[in-house]
């Protein structure tokens, strides 16, 4: 589980997240959604540890995130870089193989996955 506490982060005169709490129980897929300048990518990056929080904090299973954790967790963003022609079912095996997990174990719950979000897992590149 993911529970982030009271994250504020600022750049300069602009604040980005001003005290944000959320709770992802383990094992739940979730998205992030909002108009631009919300924070969202402001909030994957310290989830990620790209960046730190000016304030607050993140609990991983109950520990304080740390770079151990890091492997345990991934994220699809909507625009994906340097896999562009990669279909969507096809660049999260290939990012979960990268994060050592293997193929085999990966299909069938990415096919249930993907199918919960109403994605066809050999489908669309959106």
């Amino acid at each position: 589980m993911l529970d982030i506490q009271h994250i504020v982060k600022q750049y300069a005169n602009h604040r980005a997240l001003d005290d944000v709490s959320l709770f992802i129980p383990k094992g739940k897929i979730f998205g992030l959604l909002g108009p631009n300048g919300a924070g969202k990518t402001s909030l994957i990056r310290i989830i990620n540890q790209i960046t730190a929080p000016d304030e607050g904090q993140i609990l991983f299973n109950g520990e304080v995130l740390n770079p151990n954790h890091i492997g345990k967790i991934g994220y699809l963003p909507e625009e994906r870089g340097l896999y562009k022609k990669m279909k969507i079912g096809e660049q999260m095996l290939y990012l979960a193989q990268l994060k050592g997990l293997q193929k085999l174990k990966l299909l069938p719950k990415s096919d249930i996955g993907l199918k919960n979000c109403r994605f066809n897992p050999g489908g669309t590149k959106k």
